[in-house]
């Protein structure tokens, strides 16, 4: 990794050659084979352009897996909010890329847990509560309008995000801590 913070190409090359395999498999094992050697490409990327700042103080794949981890719990992220909001969302709403930016690797594990949790118990909603939900949180989406979508009165409407809502709230409680 010295010769490598010295810019030496050939330090780098046989550093990806001795470790690719290692950061490949690992990001197969999280995220699906299918995207694990774009991500692996990031994480070298990564590793050239953080490497004037890389400091001996723990083992270099150590280093290199938490780089790796960051990358993938990012495309987590990325997937979940895909599924969940709109493509039609601003780029701004999703918050900091830039590997300075991101929460450490415990907040990371937290926010992916209740990331997953949240996702299980909007798809456990029926199916009229879901779309409603979805159509009020994430398009913004006037109670009137759901209403004409769901076919269903105002009032319906109101009773089916309030079950929808405390469905949530229920299942959501040990993530929301006790002031919720």
């Amino acid at each position: 990794m010295r010769l490598v913070s010295s810019g030496d190409d050939g330090a780098f090359r046989s550093l990806v050659e001795r470790h690719q395999g290692l950061v490949i498999a690992t990001v197969a094992r999280m995220i699906g084979i299918s995207d694990a050697e774009d991500i692996a490409q990031q994480v070298f990327l990564n590793v050239w352009k953080s490497a004037p700042r890389w400091r001996p103080e723990a083992r270099f794949t150590t280093w290199l897996l938490t780089i790796a981890k960051r990358l993938v719990f990012n495309e987590s992220r990325r997937r979940s909010r895909a599924r969940l909001i709109p493509q039609s969302r601003d780029a701004d709403d999703e918050g900091p890329d830039h590997p300075d930016g991101t929460p450490g690797p415990d907040q990371q594990l937290l926010e992916r847990e209740l990331h997953r949790a949240i996702e299980q118990s909007l798809e456990s909603l029926p199916e009229k509560e879901r779309l409603a939900l979805i159509l009020r949180r994430y398009e913004n989406m006037p109670y009137e309008e759901i209403a004409t979508v769901l076919s269903l009165s105002l009032p319906a409407v109101k009773s089916l995000l309030f079950r929808a809502r405390n469905t949530l709230k229920e299942k959501l409680t040990p993530y929301l801590g006790n002031d919720h």
